[in-house]
């Protein structure tokens, strides 16, 4: 998925970028290592926790920031996703660039709620009002879903090098009506 993402986009990203509840997955962690720098060395990063930052009234002046990153937030809104999708786009530039990931087909999880799910058309009428949309697209496969049910940490594998890897072959393997994950890139 993340690899996905990065291809969309025009890498390191620069400016001022506000990252909404961790960038985990775009700084690298111990499963997953981005396959260059995401962030230019320049880059001015603040990021804004959820819940103590809420996502529905950013405490942030309009057009403040080249990229806004809300990963895996938006299905743990407590209140109207819309009006939160609203708030990312009040806070960025004209010109800047939104991605937005969330979960589909994906098991409950606590973070500290689990309020909603979003397939691909569900988050393009969200960014309804963005002027383009760069990538919107899911992931995801039968296989994943039937291993989730008996690992239920299944997202934190590392996915190794070596493409004869089952593990390998099922972090790649996609189909499109079994998104687990969804994401959009938009500009404003």
């Amino acid at each position: 998925m993340y690899m996905r993402i990065f291809s969309a986009l025009s890498l390191p990203l620069r400016g001022q970028i506000l990252g909404i509840s961790g960038l985990k997955y775009f700084h690298g962690s111990p499963h997953f290592t981005p396959p260059q720098a995401i962030f230019a060395d320049d880059a001015i990063i603040t990021e804004a926790d959820y819940p103590d930052v809420s996502i529905l009234s950013l405490p942030y002046a309009d057009n403040s920031f080249d990229v806004v990153i809300a990963d895996q937030i938006l299905e743990h809104v407590e209140g109207d996703p819309q009006e939160a999708v609203d708030e990312i786009h009040r806070v960025l530039k004209p010109g800047g660039i939104a991605i937005i990931t969330s979960v589909f087909m994906y098991p409950a999880h606590w973070g500290p709620k689990d309020m909603w799910r979003f397939s691909p058309d569900g988050l393009r009428y969200l960014c309804r009002n963005f002027s383009e949309i760069i990538q919107c697209e899911g992931w995801g496969n039968r296989w994943y879903h039937t291993l989730g049910m008996f690992h239920k940490k299944i997202r934190d594998w590392k996915v190794p090098d070596r493409r004869l890897s089952i593990i390998y072959w099922l972090a790649n393997k996609n189909e499109n009506d079994w998104p687990a994950a969804v994401w959009i890139v938009v500009k404003k």
